[in-house]
């Protein structure tokens, strides 16, 4: 039976079918029956490379697309929300951001309360409300040396957690198995905790070692972890968790904490809040970062949020 959307909405569907292991593309034919039953006409579009999906919501916009639903993991999610914008401007402020969940880790979802199950997304999509979301700007070094800028919705984060996905993502290519937590702990294990320059809207913070620092603006990460159980996507805030150096015995103790939301508590960790970030290496380790579960470079970086940039669907 189809379900009209609040919004009168005309919807453009972007599919990564690589994500999920694959998963996506394998079970289409599903996703597109089950579309089908909750939408009369919609268009669709699969990604082919890295950033095509950016390309496609870009063009979608400015041909005048109400909607567009990501169908994929934060990945997918985080580049079409990069479409959106051209040079750091929202290219239409009335369309929408829509979410079927369908990677491993979805971690922006959850915070949007949006469920994995198929049919239960897409009752979201036609029946949630929409609501403008915080949006974070990293400035960052790229892998190819150059500064670079982009848009992220979830969490950034640098230290051992951009090398966690370096792992995760060299061990996809050479086609084997690695969740986020076995590459967590091996790389806690070979990981040196960096000495850095942390700035908090322009005011310096002690000077320290850092296993990692996450800038959040939604709860969860590292598919799960509920890194910042208190953040909200639409307060103008960040909510900043500083980890510093523990010893394998107390990070193996206290790592099921990650995944509570527990963890707040322990000496090692600071909460902070704040608009801008600023990182930057003391000496010339290379220390690197991830955006919404890419590994996109390197320190130093700057991290700025723009309050209630985006309109998604979800309950905020």
């Amino acid at each position: 039976m189809f379900l009209k959307t609040k919004h009168q909405l005309r919807p453009q569907f972007i599919i990564n079918p690589q994500s999920n292991k694959g998963r996506t593309g394998k079970r289409w034919r599903q996703i597109k029956e089950a579309l089908s039953a909750f939408f009369k006409e919609f268009k669709y579009e699969f990604t082919e490379k890295p950033l095509h999906a950016i390309e496609i919501s870009r063009s979608a916009i400015k041909e005048g697309t109400e909607l567009i639903v990501a169908v994929g993991g934060d990945g997918t999610v985080n580049e079409i929300a990069n479409g959106f914008f051209e040079n750091l401007k929202i290219i239409n402020p009335q369309t929408i951001l829509g979410l079927i969940p369908s990677g491993t880790g979805c971690d922006l979802s959850r915070s949007l309360n949006i469920p994995n199950r198929l049919r239960n997304a897409l009752e979201i999509i036609t029946q949630a409300p929409s609501a403008l979301i915080d949006i974070g700007i990293a400035t960052f070094v790229n892998h190819s040396g150059e500064q670079e800028e982009r848009i992220f919705l979830n969490v950034g984060d640098f230290g051992v957690g951009g090398e966690v996905v370096k792992r995760v993502n060299d061990n996809r290519m050479k086609r084997k198995a690695s969740s986020y937590l076995k590459s967590l702990l091996s790389a806690f294990f070979s990981y040196k905790n960096k000495k850095i320059n942390i700035k908090i809207d322009n005011h310096g913070i002690s000077l320290d070692e850092y296993l990692i620092g996450a800038i959040a603006n939604g709860k969860i990460f590292g598919k799960g972890m509920k890194i910042a159980p208190d953040a909200k996507l639409n307060d103008g805030y960040f909510d900043i968790i500083l980890v510093k150096g523990m010893k394998t015995w107390e990070f193996l103790l206290n790592a099921y904490k990650l995944y509570s939301g527990t963890h707040l508590s322990l000496p090692q960790i600071t909460l902070l809040r704040g608009q801008k970030i600023e990182a930057d290496p003391v000496e010339e380790d290379r220390v690197l970062i991830e955006l919404d579960g890419e590994q996109l470079g390197r320190l130093p970086a700057t991290f700025e949020i723009l309050p209630k940039r985006i309109p998604i669907i979800g309950y905020v």
